[in-house]
């Protein structure tokens, strides 16, 4: 019986103790959990920019507020209501008197304007090409989100692939300055060498403190557009080796470019803007009715009238007003076209430019850094059998700064990839 007793003791203690840890650790998790950064794809994190930027956002408000105007484009204008007096005496014994005069009378009319049709017709045909121009617009600014996106995602990459190389590269260091001071320890080194493997490892921490500098930099470009302070790359990394589109594709796809996609829609308005000046030489009418009421029991009146307009004077007036849409229609197709050959020779630059970086590349994987590794460890391998320790710092050196460069060039590359990878809507790409 008192084991018994003994053991629910140890029992139920055992019991308080598992559901104190298990409360600890749900209220630990939720604060764990809010402390890791989230790890984010490229395509992930193009998808949630490219829905919730505020830039992008405010161009489909801009597309709104076209689409809403163009259904007023073209109407005919509001109605006038007139009120007033005619033939009212202000002068003499009976001034503003209105029962004396039989000329006067209370009157009350109504007026509309009508523009031309062709100038109607015009307006609508110009609002038509605003909403084209709109959505142009909203286009090309979310092909420049999508780059500036993964720009920032692939800076982000490259900080932290040069920060996990490093710590790589610190553990050679550390076991090197363990090995330096063991042997100086045992009388068969010197303090020289002790120092200057001690002081190789702190080069390597000064390295990895930048590109964690460099990480948190990249962290806040990608922040800006994702809304999110702490993020980190996915482990799945695109092929920076392989172009979706290639570069007879990309400048067979020209027109659908960015800067491109503007330019077309603005060449468009300009020609609707022609067509707009061209139908002010149309005649307007106006067509008016009013009623007037004559006191004293005379007979009441009624008013009709037609206006039409004259372009009496078209050479000073609507010529001009043609002459300068023309010009600036002129001036949109040369701009078109600077445009074409800037992105065509930009297209041309860049692809140039990925491809050499793509065999830089190449070179340090394939031989740089295979050769750097191998002389580094021999040299440490040559150490601990009782060689010298120079030769281990001259290959560390020189390891690590080809490793610095293998870094940049990887991330170049990256933003090499995507300049060229982003240029395309993404139903354009094949």
């Amino acid at each position: 019986m008192p084991c018994r007793s003994y053991a629910g003791v140890i029992g139920s203690a055992f019991t308080r103790a598992a559901g104190r840890s298990l409360l600890a650790a749900l209220l630990i998790a939720p604060w764990v959990a809010a402390a890791a950064p989230a790890e984010v794809s490229l395509q992930e994190a193009i998808r949630r920019a490219t829905q919730h930027t505020p830039l992008l956002e405010a161009r489909r408000a801009a597309v709104e507020a076209a689409r809403e105007e163009s259904h007023r484009a073209g109407a005919l204008p509001d109605p006038m209501l007139s009120i007033g007096i005619d033939n009212l005496p202000i002068t003499g014994r009976d001034a503003f008197d209105t029962r004396i005069d039989d000329m006067t009378m209370k009157k009350i009319g109504l007026r509309q304007e009508i523009p031309a049709r062709a100038k109607r017709k015009a307006q609508r045909e110009l609002a038509g090409r605003q909403i084209d121009e709109a959505q142009a617009l909203s286009e090309s600014e979310g092909l420049t989100v999508r780059q500036a996106v993964a720009d920032a995602w692939i800076d982000l990459w490259a900080a932290q692939n040069a920060a996990s190389t490093l710590r790589a590269l610190r553990e050679q260091a550390v076991l090197a300055a363990k090995l330096a001071k063991a042997r100086y320890a045992a009388g068969g080194g010197s303090a020289a060498d002790t120092l200057a493997a001690e002081a190789a490892v702190l080069e390597l921490d000064n390295r990895i403190e930048e590109t964690r500098s460099m990480q948190a930099v990249a962290q806040a470009g990608l922040a800006r557009w994702l809304d999110e302070p702490a993020v980190e790359v996915s482990k799945d990394i695109p092929d920076f080796t392989v172009l979706p589109a290639s570069e007879t594709q990309l400048l067979g796809n020209i027109e659908r470019l960015g800067p491109l996609l503007t330019a077309n829609a603005k060449v468009e308005s300009s020609a609707a803007q022609v067509d707009v000046a061209r139908a002010e030489k149309r005649l307007d009418w106006s067509v008016g009715a009013s009623y007037g009421q004559r006191s004293g029991g005379r007979d009441d009146m009624l008013m009709l009238e037609v206006g039409i307009g004259l372009p009496l004077f078209t050479r000073n007036r609507q010529d001009r007003g043609v002459a300068a849409r023309e010009a600036d229609y002129q001036a949109m197709l040369a701009t078109r076209e600077d445009l074409r050959r800037q992105e065509t020779a930009r297209i041309r630059a860049d692809v140039a430019r990925w491809e050499g970086l793509k065999r830089q590349v190449a070179l340090h994987e394939q031989g740089l850094l295979p050769l750097a590794r191998d002389r580094s460890a021999t040299a440490l391998a040559a150490y601990r059998a009782g060689g010298e320790l120079q030769p281990w710092l001259d290959a560390r050196r020189d390891e690590l700064a080809i490793h610095l460069s293998h870094a940049e060039h990887l991330g170049e590359l990256g933003r090499a990839w995507a300049a060229l990878a982003f240029l395309l809507p993404t139903e354009a790409q094949p």
